[in-house]
């Protein structure tokens, strides 16, 4: 199968959704998209843009461990 995204005014939902409605379910599901898509998608965009620039600090796993240790141990007391 393939995908599409359609965008639409909210006033034609309806007859959108009927026009869809009369293919069968192997010929065409309709799959909602998340309601936090936009903000998701902009979130990754701007952790792109910042890893492509240089600007984010990347950590291996060995220090991240050391890390997360240190904060730990802070707050154990």
């Amino acid at each position: 199968m393939e995908a599409i995204r359609l965008e639409f005014q909210p006033e034609i939902k309806e007859k959108v959704l009927k026009l869809l409605s009369e293919f069968s379910p192997n010929e065409l599901r309709i799959i909602e998209e998340d309601s936090n898509f936009e903000e998701d998608k902009r979130k990754v965009h701007e952790a792109y843009a910042k890893l492509k620039s240089g600007n984010t600090k990347l950590y291996t796993f060995e220090e991240l461990d050391e890390i997360l240790e240190k904060t730990i141990s802070k707050y154990e007391s």
